[in-house]
């Protein structure tokens, strides 16, 4: 299967927590705010992908979609909003929920990943504000495919993984990561339960653990380590 190559960057504490707004300090929000986009810099890709809440929470602006009934039934295939991008951000988004102004964020080219349950009226306002989007299975998101189709159908080689734990996790349990580049933060965050780098949803079997090889270790400023591993398919 041609698919990009996957790198996995994150940001967590010592203890792998990586939920920001649980550390509620200013000094620390503002010593460390920089790091995640700075680091994400030094790598050449042309996409990166979160899931819903990540994107709802600090991409779309809280914006609502506003579905449109279309003229006639859409078919469950794939649909380029812009065919002349080459910068792109993944919204995992399975059922469809999340709103946009425009069919871009940061500049980068939104396309939406989706399941086929979602409604006509949904994909036609996607279509009415040109973002593209594909689907990833009838119901449950396939990550495998998923990724066939970012190669075959925009000029993707790398992709940087950026999600939530479940995203990462599933993409994971799916051997589908090919890089970790983490950046652990002095911080001891202990908040029970909050999520961690990488989480296995209970609807998934989890697969065997991960082994990852070191293959870089940077001591940044402000005692930041910035650890990279390759994975081994």
């Amino acid at each position: 299967m041609k698919r990009p190559h996957v790198i996995c960057h994150m940001m967590s504490s010592v203890d792998g927590k990586i939920l920001s707004s649980n550390w509620r300090d200013e000094e620390i929000y503002d010593t460390f705010a920089g790091y995640f986009e700075k680091y994400h810099d030094t790598f050449t890709s042309q996409a990166w992908m979160c899931g819903r809440i990540t994107m709802e929470r600090d991409f779309t602006g809280g914006v609502q979609p506003e579905p449109q009934a279309p003229p006639q039934p859409i078919a469950r295939e794939p649909y380029i909003g812009n065919k002349a991008a080459t910068s792109f951000a993944i919204a995992v988004d399975a059922q469809g929920k999340l709103g946009w102004d425009t069919n871009e964020t940061g500049g980068d080219h939104i396309i939406e990943v989706l399941t086929e349950q979602v409604s006509d009226e949904y994909l036609y306002y996607l279509q009415q504000k040109q973002i593209s989007y594909l689907f990833a299975g009838k119901t449950e998101v396939d990550f495998a495919l998923v990724l066939e189709q970012l190669a075959a159908l925009f000029p993707i080689e790398t992709l940087m993984l950026e999600g939530g734990g479940h995203l990462n996790g599933s993409l994971l349990n799916a051997g589908l990561i090919d890089e970790l580049s983490l950046l652990v933060l002095p911080l001891a965050d202990g908040t029970p339960k909050s999520p961690t780098t990488f989480e296995v949803s209970e609807y998934l079997t989890k697969g065997p653990t991960t082994r990852l090889y070191l293959s870089q270790v940077q001591q940044l400023d402000n005692d930041v380590v910035w650890l990279k591993y390759r994975f081994d398919h």
